[in-house]
């Protein structure tokens, strides 16, 4: 053997404690380094990502009772009517100070010339003079425009005044503005809700989430024995 070959052989020998030593280490520092890079940002990601996901779900369950606890609070059966003064069709202004000591039935719909606000608006329309006999006014709102309102009535041969209450005050003031959904979104909107106010100007029963078939009937019934 010569001396070069035996200098490089006796260098770096397999067997000796330096190169296992040696060996040892460059495995270890192949191992920890990216652990250690991967999985501070996995952790974090995940944390971040539930975080997220629990504070939106939060939130909207918070919104929606919230909603829920606003429109049930904005009215109660007994309390007083909340006064309104808005336009209706015809141009003319409707209040409710113009019904002081006769029942008055208020029934709100969600938008003019739709199915269900259709029949609705035509069931009362068939009662109004069994309403009339009763002593007992009609009148139906939305947050459509006075012309909006005027062309259904006109389509429809209507005859119940149709408030226009375009601000939402008199909507929100009787529980009828809040939190609805469609397709699994979420939004504001005009909730189906009918309130009869006594001779007495208290209200004397609320239907809220109506449902249109046969309601103008017992609300008919319930005014007759009031």
């Amino acid at each position: 053997m010569s001396k070069t070959s035996r200098k490089k052989s006796s260098k770096a020998p397999s067997g000796s404690p330096t190169a296992k030593k040696n060996a040892l280490k460059a495995r270890a520092s192949a191992q920890t380094k990216p652990a250690k890079t991967q999985r501070a940002p996995a952790s974090k990601s995940k944390a971040t990502i539930a975080k997220t996901a629990s504070h939106g779900a939060a939130s909207k369950q918070l919104n929606s009772s919230k909603s829920a606890a606003a429109a049930k609070a904005a009215l109660a059966e007994g309390q007083k009517a909340p006064a309104f003064r808005l336009p209706r069709d015809g141009g003319s202004v409707a209040a409710l100070s113009d019904y002081a000591g006769q029942k008055l039935v208020l029934f709100f719909y969600p938008r003019a010339d739709t199915p269900g606000c259709t029949r609705e608006a035509i069931d009362f329309t068939r009662l109004a003079q069994d309403f009339k006999a009763a002593g007992t006014a009609v009148l139906g709102i939305s947050a459509d425009s006075l012309k909006a309102q005027e062309k259904f009535r006109d389509k429809h041969s209507l005859g119940v005044p149709l408030i226009s209450d375009a601000e939402h005050e008199m909507l929100e003031a009787y529980g009828a503005w809040g939190e609805k959904s469609m397709y699994g979104k979420r939004f504001l909107g005009i909730l189906r809700t009918t309130v009869l106010v006594g001779k007495d100007g208290k209200v004397a029963k609320i239907w809220r989430n109506v449902r249109v078939d046969g309601h103008a009937d017992q609300v008919l019934e319930a005014a007759r024995s009031l």
